[in-house]
This record gives structure tokens, sequence and C-alpha cells, in this order.
């Protein structure tokens, strides 16, 4: 099924309206990472022993879930596997709440493998948005670059890194994100206030 010029155009259109009647939203979520990314590089060791402790918590909590609602349906197929599943998240969680500074080892890896996919679907967002609306494409583009070079950063620095790289670099990942962001939304503000008014 192939999308004519005037379904693109019409498509093109309703993306740009919904930016524009939402830019309100980017800007408030832009300013509220620019500012916790701040805090994280003000301080990364409590940033780092903070999100470690905090995916502790998710981990433990949907574990217990998980189990809870494993139990409920014991018939169920695949009963033994959701089992595992629920104990590992509990293990994983008791583990890195018992232990963050070795959690933190951990989830730096995890980090480096969320700056890598971050960045490259970062850049194709920024090729997409640079296609179809016209704007502060390029903020988005640099945040790309920058994920992918914060995970190279992560890589080269593990395993001595790990106990500040996590909280710092999370920062500057959201102060460059949110800084986007805004500029997003700054712009689609420009483009409503530049509209005609209808008639």
């Amino acid at each position: 099924m192939s999308i004519n010029a005037s379904d693109a155009d019409r498509i093109r259109r309703a993306a740009a309206t919904a930016l524009q009647g939402h830019w309100k939203l980017f800007l408030t979520e832009g300013i509220v990472l620019v500012v916790l990314g701040i805090a994280a590089i003000a301080i990364p060791p409590l940033a780092t022993l903070a999100l470690t402790i905090l995916f502790g918590w998710l981990f433990l909590v949907s574990g217990i879930a998980g189990l809870v609602t494993t139990f409920m349906m014991r018939g169920a197929p695949g009963f033994g596997w959701s089992l595992v599943s629920a104990i590992l998240g509990i293990a994983v969680g008791v583990v890195l709440l018992m232990w963050p500074t070795s959690g933190a080892v951990s989830l730096t890896l995890i980090l480096i493998a969320f700056f890598a996919i971050e960045g490259i679907a970062s850049i194709l967002f920024a090729l997409d948005h640079k296609r179809e609306l016209t704007g502060r494409w390029g903020m988005m583009l640099a945040s790309g670059v920058i994920d992918l070079i914060l995970a190279a950063i992560i890589f080269a620095g593990l395993p001595g890194t790990a106990a500040w790289a996590l909280g710092l670099l999370v920062g500057i990942n959201m102060v460059f994100g949110g800084a986007a962001l805004i500029a997003m939304a700054l712009h689609a503000r420009g483009s409503v206030r530049t509209q005609p008014s209808p008639a």
C-alpha cells in the first residue's frame, strides 16, 4: 500500500499541528530534564547511588508482583518460566539494594547499551524530523551524537569509573536531551505565533 503525496502532506501537517499544540508539555519536560541533569552532574556519586537503589526497588517490586501473579495463575502455561523470572527479579533487586556499589558496575554496562541505542535512535529521529518538519532538528542530532560519545567514554573507563560515571553521564544526557526538547518546543511556539489566525 503506497502513500500518495497528498496523504504524506496531510500526515506532515498533522505532526506539525500536534507538536505546535503541545509545545508547553515539551518545554516543561525539557526544563525538568535540564534541572535534574544539572543536579546529577553536580553530585555524580550520589546520583549513581540513587539510580542503583531505584533500579533495585524496581526489580524487587516487579519480582514480587510477578511472583504473586504467577502463583495466582498456577495452572496457566509457562508457570515455571514465570516463576524463574519473578525469582530472578527479586534476587536482582535484593543484590542491588544490599550492594549498590557493585551493582553500579552492572548498571553501567546496561547504561552503555542504553546510550548506544538511544544515540542511534535520536540521530534517526533527527533525520526524520529534518525531512518531515523544519526546525531545531540539529539539537536532536547533536544529542544522539553525544549519547554515542558517552557510551564510548563509559566503556573506556570501566570498572574504575562505575562509581561516578553513571550519575555524571546520565546528568549530561538529561541536560542535552532537555535542551533539545526546549529548542523544539520554542520553535513550535514560534510557529504557532506566525500562523495566520482563521478568518
